[in-house]
Parts: C-alpha cells; sequence; structure tokens
C-alpha cells in the first residue's frame, strides 16, 4: 500500500524537481550553504578549480531516486544517510570549510573581502575556496599524524549545515567534533567529551585579548624570544590578525575553565612567529569567525623621524569602525581611538598635547610628540563597530551572537564605561567642574565689580566646587583602599604560593607607586577643611566692594587650582598605575601557566576599581 502524499511533502517534492538539484552543477548552487561531496579524497593539496567530479548533497536524498516524488511518499525512504565518497566541502558566501580526511584536519577559508561599497558577498559555489585562514586539528602526538575516517551529516536543512567529524590516529582511539554552519561567518565546534584540546593553525601577527574596561592585551612573538608556549589569561574572546593585514579571526567560548595556549617557533629567517594555538575546551563549544578585508587591520613602524610631525600613513581604513591603537604615554601602553579631525587635548599627567591619531575622510593621520613618542609598533585594529556598514561583522558582534546577550553584558560592562560626574547640578549654570572652570567664573564676577550684587552666584559657584573637590578626594580613596587591599592579596599569595613570588613582586611595585604618589602630593591636595577655609575667604570678599577684592581673589584663587591641579594629577596617576597593573598582570603571566589564574584575579579586581571613572582618568570613549 502506497500512503497518500502529504501538501506539505509534495511541495517539498515539487522543489527539489524545480530546482533540479540532481543535476545542479558545484558553480551553480544558489543556497545559502552547501555541502558538497568531492567524489574523490585528495592525497597532497585540496583543489578548489577541479570541481566537475563534486556532486551536491542535496537538504533531501529523495533527489537521489529515480522517482523522487514517489520516494517521498513511501515511509521506507525516510531516514536515509548519506555516505561521502570523497573529502567534504562546506561553502556559504562568506566561507569555505574542507574536511580533508587523508591529513585529518579542517581547513577554514575566508571567501569575502568587505568594502563599504559592496555587500561583502560572493555567491556560494564559486570556482575557489578564497583564502585559507587557519586549520583545525584535535589535540595529539605529532608523531602520529591523524586521518578523518568519517564524516556525518546531521543537520542540512532551514540554512544550517551540521556534520559530525571522526578523527583516528594510529594506536589512538577515534574523537569526533560537530561543526555547524550557517550563512555567516561563524563556525560553532563542538569536541566530543574524548577531545580534550584542539589546536588551529594560522599564520598569526599579533594575538589580541579585548579588554572593555582598560586596555587591550596585544602579543607579539618578536616580544618573547624564549618563552613558549604563552598561555594567555583568556576572557571569553581572543582576536587573531594574521599576516597580510587582510584577514583576522575571532573565536568566544563560553563560561569554564577554557585555556588558551600561543605557540612560537623560529621561521626560516630565524624570526619568532606564532605557530599554532592550542586551546582546551573545557568539553564545552566554541565559536570560530573570519573577518576579511583589504587593511582589516595595519602595522605601522613608528620611527624616530615621527617626532613633531604630522605623519600621513598609506594605510586607509577599509569601513567605518572604532578604530584605535596603542601607543606610550607615560611610560604606560594606552589606548587611542582615531578622532575624525585634528586637534589638541589635555591629560591629568602630561597636560596639554596634540592628540596623536585621527583620521581626514579614510586617511590616517599621526602627531607623535615627546609626551606620546614614537617607539616601537603602533597596530591599528577594530572591535567594535561605528557607523560599521551592515555587511561588516565586528568581534563584539561575533561575542553577541555566539554567547548572547546575558553573557556578553558582564564582559562588555556597558555600565561601567559610563563617566562618573562631579557636577553637583544638572543643569542651569553649570561650569566646567573643575577648581580651574569655578575660579575662572567666580574671577569674571570680581573683575566686572560685581561680587556684592552677584554673592549667591559666587556662593553657589564655590559650593559646586566643593562639591568637585569631594568627589575627587573620594575617588583617589577608592584608588588608596584598592592598593591598600591588592597590596595584602599579593604579599599573602607570594606567602602561600612562593615559586609565584617574582612574579607578585613584579607587580607589587607597580601598585605600591600608589600610595607613594598620594604621599608625595598629600601636602598639596589639602583637604576638605582646607576648601571650606577657602570657601568662607573667599564669601568674605562678597560682603562690600573694595579695589583691593580682585587682587584678594587672585591669591585665593592660585590656592583654590593649586589643591585641585594636585588632586588632578593624583586621580590621573592612580588610574594609569592601576591600568599598568591590568596590563603587565597579562603579560607578565604568560611564560608560566601556573600563574595564569592569579593574573585573572589580579585583573579582575583592577577592573573593579576603573568603573566609573571620572574625565581625568582616561576618556571619556573607553
Amino acid at each position: 500500500m502506497t500512503p497518500s502524499i502529504s501538501l506539505r511533502t509534495a511541495w517539498l517534492v515539487l522543489c527539489i524537481l524545480t530546482a533540479g538539484l540532481t543535476t545542479v552543477h558545484p558553480t551553480k548552487a544558489a543556497t545559502n550553504v552547501v555541502v558538497w561531496d568531492t567524489g574523490s579524497r585528495w592525497a597532497d593539496t585540496p583543489d578548489a578549480e577541479s570541481r566537475a567530479a563534486w556532486k551536491y548533497v542535496p537538504s533531501e536524498l529523495f533527489a537521489f531516486e529515480a522517482d523522487p516524488l514517489k520516494a517521498a511518499s513511501d515511509p521506507g525512504y525516510y531516514g536515509r544517510e548519506y555516505s561521502f565518497h570523497g573529502d567534504v566541502v562546506v561553502e556559504n558566501s562568506r566561507l569555505a570549510a574542507v574536511f580533508w580526511s587523508a591529513k585529518g584536519r579542517v581547513l577554514v577559508y575566508s571567501k569575502t573581502e568587505v568594502s563599504p561599497s559592496s555587500s561583502g558577498r560572493s555567491p556560494t559555489g564559486n570556482a575557489g575556496f578564497g583564502r585559507k585562514i587557519l586549520e583545525f586539528t584535535p589535540r595529539q602526538d605529532p608523531s602520529k599524524p591523524g586521518t578523518i575516517g568519517r564524516c556525518e551529516i546531521l543537520r542540512n536543512a532551514s540554512d544550517e549545515v551540521v556534520l559530525e567529524a571522526f578523527f583516528s590516529s594510529k594506536g589512538s582511539p577515534d574523537v569526533s567534533a560537530v561543526f555547524s554552519f550557517g550563512k555567516n561567518e561563524i563556525i560553532e565546534i563542538k569536541p566530543a567529551e574524548t577531545m580534550k584540546g584542539i589546536r588551529l593553525e594560522s599564520p598569526i601577527d599579533y594575538g589580541v585579548v579585548p579588554a572593555f574596561l582598560g586596555d587591550d592585551l596585544i602579543f607579539s612573538p618578536a616580544e618573547f624570544a624564549s618563552a613558549n608556549p604563552l598561555t594567555l589569561p583568556i576572557e571569553n574572546v581572543f582576536v587573531g590578525l594574521l599576516k597580510g593585514e587582510h584577514d583576522e579571526w575571532v573565536m568566544t567560548w563560553p563560561k569554564g575553565k577554557q585555556q588558551l595556549r600561543l605557540t612560537l617557533a623560529n621561521d626560516s629567517h630565524g624570526q619568532r612567529v606564532f605557530e599554532s594555538v592550542d586551546f582546551d575546551n573545557d568539553g564545552q563549544s566554541l565559536y570560530l569567525a573570519t573577518l576579511s578585508a583589504p587593511g582589516i587591520w595595519h602595522r605601522e613602524a613608528l620611527k624616530p623621524t615621527y617626532l613633531e610631525k604630522e605623519v600621513t600613513l598609506t594605510w586607509k581604513k577599509p569601513f567605518a569602525a572604532k578604530w584605535k591603537t596603542q601607543l606610550t604615554e607615560g611610560g604606560v601602553r594606552t589606548t587611542f581611538t582615531f578622532r575624525e579631525s585634528k586637534g589638541q587635548i589635555w591629560r591629568g599627567v602630561p597636560g596639554s598635547y596634540s592628540y596623536p591619531v585621527w583620521f581626514d575622510g579614510d586617511t590616517a593621520f599621526y602627531y607623535l610628540s615627546k609626551k606620546v613618542p614614537p617607539k616601537g609598533e603602533s597596530v591599528i585594529y577594530f572591535i567594535e563597530g561605528q557607523d560599521t556598514p551592515l555587511s561588516v561583522s565586528t568581534p563584539v558582534d561575533i561575542m553577541k551572537a555566539t554567547l548572547g546577550r546575558p553573557m556578553c553584558d558582564p564582559i562588555l560592562d556597558v555600565a561601567g564605561q559610563k563617566l562618573r560626574t562631579h557636577h553637583r547640578r544638572s543643569e542651569g549654570a553649570v561650569h566646567r567642574a573643575c577648581t580651574c572652570g569655578y575660579t575662572e567664573a567666580i574671577q569674571a564676577v570680581f573683575t566686572a565689580g560685581h561680587e556684592v550684587t552677584k554673592k549667591v552666584a559666587v556662593q553657589e559657584a564655590l559650593g559646586d566646587m566643593t562639591y568637585f573637590v569631594e568627589r575627587h578626594l573620594e575617588r583617589i580613596d577608592e584608588y588608596r583602599h584598592f592598593a591598600e587591599d591588592m597590596i595584602q592579596f599579593l604579599q599573602a599569595q607570594g606567602t602561600t604560593a612562593p615559586e609565584r613570588k617574582p612574579f607578585l613582586e613584579s607587580l607589587s611595585q607597580i601598585v605600591e607607586q600608589i600610595p607613594a604618589e598620594y604621599s608625595v602630593q598629600k601636602n598639596n591636595m589639602k583637604s576638605l577643611d582646607h576648601a571650606g577655609d577657602l570657601t568662607r575667604r573667599t564669601m568674605a570678599l562678597t560682603g562690600r566692594n573694595d579695589t583691593n577684592n580682585l587682587t584678594a581673589y587672585m591669591d585665593l584663587l592660585k590656592a583654590w587650582r593649586a589643591m585641585g591641579g594636585a588632586q588632578d594629577y593624583v586621580v590621573a596617576q592612580c588610574h594609569t598605575i592601576t591600568r599598568k597593573l591590568f596590563q603587565e598582570a597579562g603579560y607578565r603571566c604568560v611564560s608560566d601557566a601556573q600563574s595564569v589564574p592569579l593574573a585573572q584575579e589580579i585583573r579582575a579586581r583592577c577592573r573593579r576599581v576603573l568603573r566609573n571613572p571620572d574625565g581625568y582618568e582616561i576618556w571619556a570613549n573607553y
């Protein structure tokens, strides 16, 4: 008895027949994600050009039957599995993944080069794979090369392809991993429980551990002459900037006990290079995404000739984003976001200088000075979007898409990036929130001889200024308590783990600079009682008009500004020292895997105190 054909099944089969899937040519497939069977297994090099023998694997295998419509109506045909005769290739408009069975690895290629004027999409099934980004293998004994024994399709429908690949190595049991593909650049990889770790071979020039409070960690192989491997203090996302400056890849993972190591080697010229990434996945999925565009990142050598000179870069931004780089300010690596025009800025410690990086259109410019000197290399890259085209995904977009907003929120900590205010009033006659701004406003009253008639205005400005001083001193106290607790923590850790003592002592030397700076400037910063005394003396001058009032006030102005300037300096120094501690904990732990958990705890404590800075600490836009 032949079952009747449901309307849904008949419609599905009709679509299959109409599309002619049994005869589709490999370069003509129009679906969002495609699975190919190459027909035979590659022995040496995967060949993307010779596709004549490739077979397109449809989502419904009824298409292979002599009478697809009849087969679709027969339950006996359901549940049929596809058996690959060659290697497996999965493609969408953004990437291609080649399951190279003879070598036991999965090759991932980027197929797109996005630009502001294009959608960033290329036809699925184009003639080439694109540029190779990385190679995936289970972490195994290198003396026992493996193979991919077989691949099974778990799902091939609804713009999603899910494959399980089984990896074999002589003398070891098979291990497997599930690979999930959609119509974008993201691949989910779920290793089986027996696969304890993976290796990603990729031509990485720089490894980036993003931070959203403080500065990113940027790892260059040239900075590590002997350490190998480098165990990074990872925080759920890693970005690899690849040779050629056209490609990068983003890796994310959920919370757990994952560990990421960069392995180094010397190339044929004797230069240090990152050879691969080893990742312990803690039994959980990881996500990989390829991003490509001409100049998607850039390395600029900061030559001595750049000093005190406007320098035009040959590199141009390929699209709008929050482009940034790290330069040296006050001996500390400092993140500078490229602005849209040049100009002067003021910072709490170095004072005024020309902002060092900006764009004019798509062209990038540097102006490096003695306060931000040309030193080493400047790496230009992006983590977040800013007026970014819809066709371009950013690492933050990848994070949100793979980890979900509930997990991303504490990582991004948008609330912690908000600046605290030193304004007592939210509207009305509010001056610049600093002793300089308020004393300047009061000076204008005395200069005009209006101190008696505008006594209330003077009193309100003094109240605002006192409020500003209170907030400054509170913020400095936050840093002092942080430093006190951190010093105790580092000392305690050194006692319980003596082998970590050199690492911990090097960090103690950094954090001890906070109480040292406070001690040096304590007398200059004065106190709230001193501010109260200055307030009383200033208000006394508003009791009657006197030709000597302005001269007397100018002496008080100097006292206000000396106090405020010392506080500005200390709060900025506290912030800079904390950022340096945050950085150095991340950089100095990498040669000792046992120090990494300690470094992560130190960095977490730094992040907590860096939250909600005031405007004297760092740019409003972290």
